[in-house]
C-alpha cells in the first residue's frame, strides 16, 4: 500500500546541531529505530517526512529535546530515549485502523511500505523490542517481505553494516554438488523469493551494487557455518526446513550489534520428520530468554489474492 507522505521543517535556531542530533547523529538513529520516518538535517533545519502520526510524534520529540537542552544545558542518550517513550505512551490512544493503513516500515522504489493487519503490527513491535525474532505463519502473510523491509530500514539508517539472507535448500539436500553450474546457478532457484523482495524495494542498479559489494548477501543456510556476523541483520527464511542442528548453528552466528529474524510455516515442513524441524523445537528451548521474541501470523494476515485466504481456510478444515 502506497501512502501520501507529509513533510515538516523544524528550526533549531541558534542551537548547535550536534547537541540535538548527537555525535555521529546518534540521537537521530535512536528516533529512527523507534519510529519509521525519514529525517534529513541541514544546518539548523531538520526535515521530517512520513505519515501524519509519525510526523506529529517526531515533531513533539524534537520540541521536547530542544526544551530539555535549553533547561539542562545538555542532552544525553538516556534523555532522548525517555522522551521517545514519553511521547509514544502519551500518543498511545491512536486509531487502530489508521495504524493499519499508515504505519510505514520502510521506503521502496515505488513509495512507502506499510503494515496492513493487526498481526503485522504485532510482528513489527516484536522486532523493535528484541534482537532475535521468530515469526511463524502461512503463505501470503508478508512475514518474509516484512523481514527484508525491517533489515533494509536498519541498513538505510546506518544501524547495521550488512544484511544476510538465507534459506535451507532442503529440496536439493543442502549438498548441491550434483547440480550443474557454479554456486550461484545452483542456489538461485531456492533463494528466488528473497531476490523478489529485494527487487521490489531497490532499483536494479542499486541492488546489483549492494550484492557485488557484499553489503547484502543471499546464501543457502549450509554456507553460514563458521561465520561470526557483527553489526549485521540476519534473516533465515523457510526455517521450518532447518534441522535442530542447523537452527542452533544459524542462531550462534549472531555477533555484536546484530539482529536476526527467523521466518517459517510449521505446517509446511519438507523434512522427513516433523521432529527434525528446528522451528518446531525452538519455542520450548528459547522461550524464557530475554531479547528473543516470538510472533505468529494467521490467515487473517494474508495480503495476497483474496482466494489465498480461502484456500488456507479450506486446507485448515482437513
Amino acid at each position: 500500500m502506497i501512502n501520501r507522505i507529509l513533510e515538516k521543517i523544524i528550526d533549531i535556531k541558534s542551537l548547535d546541531p550536534v547537541s540535538i542530533l548527537g555525535i555521529a547523529d546518534c540521537n537521530l538513529k535512536l528516533i529512527k529505530l523507534e519510529i519509521p520516518i525519514n529525517i534529513i538535517a541541514r544546518g539548523n533545519k531538520i526535515k521530517i517526512a512520513g505519515n501524519k502520526r509519525d510526523v506529529d510524534q517526531v515533531s513533539q520529540i524534537f520540541n521536547e529535546m530542544i526544551e530539555t537542552l535549553n533547561s539542562k544545558g545538555d542532552l544525553g542518550k538516556s534523555d532522548v530515549k525517555n522522551l521517545i517513550s514519553m511521547i509514544k505512551i502519551k500518543d498511545n490512544n491512536y486509531n487502530q485502523q489508521e495504524i493499519n493503513s499508515n504505519f510505514i516500515v520502510c521506503f521502496s522504489r515505488k513509495g512507502a511500505v506499510t503494515l496492513k493487519t493487526d498481526g503485522q503490527i504485532k510482528y513489527c513491535k516484536t522486532v523493535r523490542n528484541n534482537d532475535v525474532v521468530f515469526c511463524n505463519g502461512p503463505a501470503g502473510t508478508g512475514k518474509t517481505f516484512l523481514a527484508v523491509c525491517f533489515a533494509i530500514s536498519a541498513l538505510e539508517y546506518d544501524l547495521i553494516d550488512k544484511i544476510i539472507l538465507c534459506r535451507p535448500a532442503v529440496e536439493a539436500g543442502e549438498n548441491l554438488g550434483f547440480l550443474p553450474g557454479d554456486l550461484k546457478d545452483k542456489v538461485d532457484p531456492y533463494l528466488a523469493p528473497l531476490y523478489d523482495a529485494l527487487n521490489i524495494l531497490y532499483d536494479e542498479k542499486k541492488l546489483i551494487k549492494l550484492l557485488e559489494n557484499k553489503i547484502i548477501e543471499i546464501v543457502p543456510l549450509a554456507y553460514m557455518r563458521g561465520r561470526t556476523l557483527n553489526n549485521s541483520f540476519m534473516i533465515l527464511d523457510e526455517a521450518q526446513n532447518a534441522t535442530i542442528t542447523q537452527m542452533k548453528m544459524f542462531l550462534t552466528r549472531l555477533g555484536v550489534g546484530s539482529k536476526s529474524i527467523i521466518t517459517g510455516d510449521v505446517t509446511q515442513i519438507d523434512l522427513k520428520s516433523r521432529r527434525e524441524s528446528g522451528l518446531v523445537q525452538v519455542a520450548d528451548v528459547l522461550k524464557d530468554i530475554k531479547g528473543i521474541g516470538f510472533t505468529k501470523l494467521n490467515r487473517n494476515d494474508v495480503v495476497r489474492h483474496s482466494l489465498v485466504k480461502k484456500i488456507i481456510e479450506a486446507y485448515d478444515r482437513l
